[in-house]
């Protein structure tokens, strides 16, 4: 498995997938070669169809577990042993459409009175002031924040694309009093050892923490900030497609799932049988 190991990497590697994303499709490929106990390039369509079904029905796991699975043996056996993927017979298990969670005003308002902690502050309201992803708040610098046009610079994020976003005027004076008492270095938010990055695991548990001070019983993680802020913006009148754009998604269709959570009244429009006794009707 070592030389295939090294060949699925590399091949990863060329595609220019995260290496977060090449260890999970390599312990995947793994675990798949261990649940029969041979080589993964010994085994075919057959033992692919009877490992998902056993992920699915045996081992019960979600369903996008089962999904990420997929992808990686797809890669493994098109990619890097070169394969035929038949489709029909190895079907891709459906996702459910699921909303997700989000916040009011109120809610992301009573979080940050219950942060005390400086850096903490800054950290929730610059993912809920930016619409970030945790990664990208962990992967920023100090140079990344563009005070001057008013615009925060993610580098390289999901899918490797370099992106602009809006710097809140009240997350800049936040920002700009975090970094009177913290002076970063080469990360925006470092670590214990500056020469690292916080990790998102513990702006998680931040997000967590100050949940919990503010009484906030909702289910909600810090990427919930991300999804307030798309709501937010487009309950403001913001256009969806510069949504998009902001939130650096690929197809304005996922973005669209913001338009679902957004506040009827918010957004303007009633329904047209509360129309009913206008002057204009037929």
């Amino acid at each position: 498995m070592s030389i295939l190991k090294d060949n699925m990497t590399m091949d990863l590697q060329l595609k220019g997938f995260s290496e977060k994303t090449q260890k999970t499709y390599i312990s995947h490929v793994k675990a798949y070669a261990k649940h029969f106990g041979q080589s993964p390039d010994n085994l075919g369509m057959n033992e692919i169809k009877q490992y998902l079904h056993y992920l699915i029905m045996e081992r019960k796991l979600s369903k996008s577990y089962i999904n990420t699975t997929y992808s990686a043996l797809k890669f493994f056996y098109t990619i890097t042993l070169g394969r035929e993927w038949e489709m029909k017979q190895i079907p891709r298990v459906k996702r459910d459409k699921k909303l997700p969670t989000v916040m009011s005003k109120a809610e992301v308002k009573k979080l940050f009175d219950a942060t005390t902690n400086i850096k903490h502050k800054a950290i929730l309201m610059t993912v809920y002031g930016a619409g970030l992803r945790v990664s990208e708040v962990a992967n920023l610098k100090p140079s990344d924040i563009d005070s001057e046009n008013m615009q925060i610079h993610i580098r390289l994020a999901k899918g490797n694309k370099d992106r602009y976003t809006i710097l809140s005027k009240i997350n800049l004076m936040m920002l700009r009093e975090y970094w009177k008492l913290y002076r970063p270095g080469i990360w925006l938010f470092p670590s214990v050892n500056p020469e690292n990055h916080l990790s998102t695991r513990t702006m998680e548990r931040v997000f967590e923490q100050s949940k919990q001070k503010a009484g906030i019983k909702k289910t909600a993680s810090i990427h919930t900030l991300r999804h307030s802020f798309a709501t937010h913006m487009l309950e403001s009148g913001v256009d969806i497609n510069y949504i998009q754009l902001l939130l650096g998604h690929t197809s304005v269709k996922t973005t669209c799932i913001y338009i679902h959570l957004a506040r009827t009244d918010a957004l303007n429009f009633k329904s047209p049988l509360d129309t009913f006794g206008d002057n204009n009707n037929d």
